[in-house]
């Protein structure tokens, strides 16, 4: 049964639809719907419904489904466990996941701005003015339990037995001191899980005075027994123990890079599309171990247009050399001239293909003249462009070998992002004292432990994206405020989500952000909370 009902508050009357029904025998109302005051149903009745008087837009989708993740990792309480008993209302679980959602979301814009225009503040209740000072009481104890306290969530999340990387990110960030004439730049020792790169664990340390790698190797395996991650570049300087995954240098097996492409067999089509592998034997360090050989046609494409700028330059540089020595504008002797013609070509690729010639022995006799060994070119693209040589311990599918290196790329990619020279922190930016680092680089490493995780969902969803890539689909997923003229209430807003892709409304389901944003309702606001 459907009845209109009124409520009187302050003078006016606020009128509802009623739905009643009998339930166990006794009459109870079931649902209630808002109608407005006489005036504004009069007004609808009459087709005069006011257009809104103002409306702005906001993006939802990035700033939701970080906060979404970050519930489900029941974030704010953990932390504060971590912690242990606060005095302050905001607590710091409570700053510590404003910080990370900020970062995650708009690591470029200053927080106040990106607060006061944010969907956030329906999400986080935060005490603003005392956010810094707050996350000033982030002590090494409370930061490495803290650390601890989310990498037990994540493992919960996951389930047992995934295995852990340990991953060296020399390049994490730089730190302009108070000195403003020097500069640290700061490298992050990580580990992280197998699936997904997710940090569990993080040793900043200062560039400087970075540990030899198999040091910085021996502290990440204290934390967790851990499977190390080298690169190609770092491998000369280890004594291969238990477990690893690392490249090494191509020149090391040239038996392995001239094998024909039908020695290859494509990995896995659907999460590596193009790349094929050779999985087999070869003497690395004295020892005989399991190699695999692999080819990405990404890479190959990538490669191949990078060494075609790379030549393009060389042979226009040396042209304008040729015609400064024709011409008379430059007259160095042949030793000035080979310098020259060094700086010019130098880069192992270029080297290996050009092969420039020097004509007269006097200064302004001196005439050059170069050749493109075609030859050359197509050995580069048939045994070089697009190969890796990965050596690992692990009897692991090879698309799981291939997962394992993959993770120092996703990281290096995350956290260029998240640390850019446009990114935000504390006032004022130059002060970077060794806590303000500390504190920065758990922020940034947490910003990278959810995203990774928000990424790792959607690849199970079948979306293979990099983290930048699934932030800016979110990004793109909007919500418009429309404002309506006061009737003598409160003003009524109602909120509308922009028009989604296919992707991004996977992503809107995926994250459950119909249930966070009430959009499964079509939400707007109703009369004073007291006439409700």
């Amino acid at each position: 049964m459907a009845s209109v009902i009124g409520k009187k508050v302050g003078g006016r009357t606020y009128y509802y639809l009623v739905t009643s029904a009998r339930v166990d025998g006794e009459p109870r109302v079931v649902s209630q719907r808002y109608l407005g005051t006489a005036e504004e149903i009069g007004r609808a009745m009459e087709g005069d419904v006011s257009a809104p008087g103002e409306a702005r837009h906001r993006t939802f989708g990035d700033v939701a489904a970080v906060w979404a993740t970050l519930r489900r990792l029941d974030f704010v309480r953990r932390v504060d466990e971590a912690v242990g008993p606060q005095r302050s209302a905001t607590t710091l679980g409570t700053h510590l996941a404003l910080a990370v959602l900020h970062r995650a979301t708009a690591p470029e814009t200053q927080l106040a701005d990106w607060w006061r225009d944010s969907v956030a503040r329906e999400f986080v209740r935060a005490d603003l003015p005392n956010h810094w000072r707050a996350l000033h009481r982030l002590t090494p104890e409370r930061i490495a339990r803290i650390e601890t306290a989310v990498a037990d969530a994540v493992l919960s999340w996951l389930g047992t037995g995934d295995a852990a990387l340990a991953v060296d990110v020399p390049q994490f960030a730089t730190f302009t001191t108070a000195d403003p004439c020097r500069c640290e730049l700061a490298g992050l020792g990580l580990v992280v899980t197998k699936d997904g790169a997710i940090p569990l664990a993080s040793h900043v340390y200062p560039r400087e005075e970075a540990p030899p790698f198999a040091e910085l190797a021996e502290r990440l395996r204290s934390l967790y027994p851990v499977t190390l991650v080298f690169t190609a570049g770092q491998a000369a300087q280890l004594d291969l123990g238990r477990h690893f995954v690392g490249a090494l240098p191509l020149s090391e097996h040239p038996e392995l890079l001239s094998k024909p492409p039908s020695a290859r067999k494509p990995v896995d089509p659907e999460r590596f599309a193009g790349l094929t592998a050779l999985d087999t034997r070869a003497v690395v360090a004295g020892v005989r171990r399991r190699v695999i050989l692999t080819h990405s046609e990404t890479l190959h494409n990538a490669q191949a247009r990078a060494f075609g700028e790379e030549l393009s330059t060389a042979t226009r540089e040396l042209a304008g050399l040729d015609a400064a020595l024709a011409s008379g504008v430059y007259r160095g002797d042949r030793g000035q001239v080979n310098a020259e013609i060094a700086r010019i070509t130098r880069g192992r690729r270029v080297e290996r293909v050009l092969s420039p010639s020097l004509a007269g022995t006097k200064p302004g006799e001196i005439r050059l003249t170069w050749k493109v060994d075609d030859a050359a070119v197509s050995r580069l693209h048939d045994e070089f462009f697009g190969k890796q040589v990965l050596v690992t311990d692990h009897d692991w599918p090879v698309a799981e070998v291939v997962t394992a290196y993959r993770a120092r790329t996703h990281l290096d990619s995350t956290f260029r992002w998240l640390t850019g020279p446009a990114v935000t922190g504390p006032a004022p930016r130059w002060d970077w004292t060794p806590h303000r680092i500390a504190v920065h680089t758990l922020v940034t490493v947490l910003a990278s432990t959810v995203t990774h995780l928000m990424r790792r969902e959607a690849d199970r969803a079948g979306m293979n994206l990099s983290v930048r890539e699934l932030m800016d689909s979110l990004a793109g997923i909007g919500e418009t405020v429309l404002r309506y003229p006061s009737t003598g209430g409160r003003p009524r807003t109602r909120r509308l989500l922009t028009e989604r892709s296919p992707e991004q409304q996977a992503l809107f389901d995926l994250f459950g952000l119909s249930s966070l944003g009430g959009y499964a309702a079509r939400r707007s606001s109703a009369p004073p909370a007291s006439a409700r």
